[in-house]
Parts: structure tokens; C-alpha cells; sequence
């Protein structure tokens, strides 16, 4: 694609972007590792670049998975640090703390958010960011949030977030899929739940909100360790479901979410039923997998791998629904949802805080 149809991140354009009223200010930024230019210039050395000219670079925070990306699975913290190079600090907010603490945020004019999100309600960056504006509503600091395109589209699917089911894979009523950039969701979230936060959005330009990633002209990078490919992220509103099992979602493989199994699974007769099924978009390939870490580490896994011919028609929820609803059917025995604790909760199961409500509602 040329650079002339590629779509133009707001980091690219900090210059004639940055809010007039911001000019100087002592500035923290929220970045991952797939906080990064057109070019793979880190958001960090962008920034770091207009250090003293557009604002004053005083500190820096991380979301799960680490500042650098280094955590492979969910609840496993980290913790903060100072900058090698630059001295500042790196804050965590996976760790001791989620929403930043006045204490992180004495000394800030105002806190940045570039993260690349990937659709789907349950990816905890778009949490860190509400956290975030909740904190900065508090403490009267302005968030400026760098808009980023949704990679897999705008369509909506799943059910919307009980209020009474909130957690920090869901704190706001959202759908599963919801559909929207970073910088439109930041918009909800003022709307609904922070208008006292001063929001500044810096847009993209020449993103198609109904084209997938690959349309940007952008560079994937995987923002977190089992999320490394745009296909990874069109099935994953339905295959995070599998985090809730004791199903693998082949965490340890090359193609995490892409690919589930069990060592009690029959694949050849599993495929063939789902295949009868026929869901629109996908096909299921019998497969087999040894994961290296995680669940079933070093045992051999059956199951299937999810082919995605035609992502218009795709649903990734009512695609995984269905599946768990055939392993609940054809193996009883073996098959069971994960007990808690799951992302900081620790009654409800972990099925009921992903999917948004009680069980029933979706697995009746």
C-alpha cells in the first residue's frame, strides 16, 4: 500500500495536533509496546523527541502485559521502574495499583494514552484507560488520548455488560465486540461516566471505520504476547471465552485463540459436528497441538483450528458459544468452567465476568 492510502496516526502528527492550551506541560504517557509511528518508531521516542518543545516528558505508565510487554498470561504482575535511559519513572498499573494514584500523578499537567486496543471488551487496555480518566477527573488533570484504528472493524456483537458483573475485563456497559476506535470509546466514557475529565482526542486521518487493520497500511504489532497477528484478533471476541475452561486456547502455541483442544477431545468427530453447524464465515480444520506453557503444558492437545473465510459474515461470540455448548453436550464428564479468581475477581466465575452476566443468560 502506498504511503498516500495509508492511514495517518495522530503520533505522526504531534506537531500540528497538540492542544495550544497543553503547550508545555508536564506530561505522563500511558504506552505498550505496540505504542509505535508508521515507521516502528516507539511512542516513547516520539514523544522523547518533542521533550522541551511541544511538552516537558516527566513520566511513564504500563498496562497489563508490562510497560515492555514482557508477561505472557493474565494476573501476573509487574512492577515499576525507572528509565534506563531517561530517569523518569515507568509506572505499572498491573500490579499494587490499576488506576493510577495521586501520588503517580503529583507534578502532571496533563496524562497521554496511546495504546493499540483490539475490539473486544474483555482486552483490559480500554480499563486502564477508563481508570485513567477516572484518576485525571479526580485530580483535575486533562487526558489527551491518540486515536487508533479498531483492527477489526466496526460491527457489534455480544451481549452488553450487567452493571452488577464488573470487573476489570469490564467496567462500563459495552458489548463484547463493541465496535469502536480507542479515542470513540474515551468519548463514551466521558459522556457516561467522567464529564468532569478534560478530553482531548487526537484524531487519525483516512481510517475507514469498517476495514480491518490490514486496509490501514500500518504495522501489526502484536500489543500483547499472545496477540500476534490481525487474525488473532478477529476470532479472539469469542475464543477469550476459553480462558474460562478447562479447554486450552493453545496459550504456549503459535497460533493462540486461533487454535483450541483438549486431550480428551475426539477432533475428527468434534470438527465434523461443528462444520454441520454451519456458521457463517468459518470452517473448522481438525488439529493437534502440544502446548509449551500453560494449559495441558507438554500434553497433547486435540481439537481445531478456526479458518476465518469470510470475516463480513464471521461471528467470533456466537461461533465460540457454540462450541462450548457442544463440549458441554459431548463431554460432561470432562469438561468444566475455571473456578475463580480471574482478573482481580474472586467470587464470580470467571465465564460470568467475560461474557457480562450470569451464566444463564448465555449458557442457559
Amino acid at each position: 500500500m502506498s504511503k498516500d492510502n495509508r492511514v495517518l496516526l495522530p503520533l505522526d502528527r504531534l506537531k500540528s495536533l497538540w492542544p495550544q492550551s497543553l503547550k508545555n506541560a508536564a506530561l505522563g504517557a500511558v504506552l505498550h509496546p505496540a505504542s509505535v509511528s508508521a515507521s516502528l518508531v516507539h511512542s516513547a521516542d516520539v514523544l522523547k523527541s518533542h521533550d522541551g518543545d511541544l511538552f516537558r516528558l516527566k513520566a511513564l505508565f504500563g498496562p497489563q502485559h508490562g510497560y515492555l510487554g514482557q508477561t505472557q498470561d493474565n494476573m501476573i504482575e509487574w512492577g515499576g521502574f525507572a528509565h534506563p535511559n531517561w530517569g523518569i519513572p515507568v509506572y505499572s498499573l498491573y500490579g499494587e495499583h490499576r488506576e493510577p494514584t495521586p501520588e503517580m500523578l503529583q507534578g502532571l499537567d496533563a496524562l497521554l494514552v496511546d495504546m493499540q486496543d483490539v475490539g473486544a471488551r474483555y482486552y483490559t487496555f480500554i480499563w486502564t484507560l477508563y481508570l485513567c480518566m477516572k484518576a485525571c477527573e479526580k485530580a483535575k488533570i486533562p487526558v489527551v488520548v491518540l486515536d487508533r484504528p479498531n483492527p477489526i472493524g466496526n460491527a457489534v456483537e455480544g451481549p452488553l455488560l450487567n452493571p452488577e458483573y464488573r470487573s476489570f475485563v469490564g467496567l462500563h456497559p459495552i458489548p463484547v465486540r463493541h465496535g469502536k476506535t480507542i479515542g470513540e470509546l474515551a468519548k463514551q466514557f466521558q459522556k457516561e461516566a467522567f464529564p468532569g475529565c478534560a478530553l482531548h482526542i487526537l484524531p487519525m486521518e483516512g481510517n475507514n471505520p469498517e476495514h480491518y487493520f490490514e486496509s490501514t497500511g500500518l504495522p501489526w504489532v502484536l500489543p500483547s504476547p499472545n496477540m500476534p497477528t490481525v487474525e488473532t484478533a478477529v476470532v479472539y471476541p469469542g475464543m477469550c471465552l476459553f480462558e474460562a475452561t478447562n479447554v486450552s486456547e493453545a496459550r504456549g502455541t503459535t497460533k493462540p485463540f486461533e487454535l483450541f483442544g483438549a486431550p480428551w477431545i475426539n477432533a475428527q468427530d468434534f470438527c465434523s459436528k461443528l462444520n454441520r453447524e454451519g456458521l457463517s464465515g468459518v470452517h473448522f480444520r481438525e488439529a493437534y497441538f502440544q502446548p509449551t506453557f500453560h494449559k495441558f503444558s507438554g500434553q497433547l492437545c486435540a481439537g481445531a483450528q478456526f479458518h476465518v473465510l469470510d470475516r463480513k459474515t464471521f461471528q467470533p461470540f456466537h461461533a465460540a458459544v457454540t462450541i462450548l455448548n457442544h463440549l458441554r453436550r459431548d463431554y460432561p464428564d470432562t469438561f468444566r468452567w475455571k473456578e475463580p479468581p480471574y482478573e482481580y475477581e474472586y467470587h464470580k466465575l470467571p465465564i460470568e465476568i467475560l461474557i457480562g452476566g450470569p451464566l444463564a443468560s448465555v449458557f442457559p
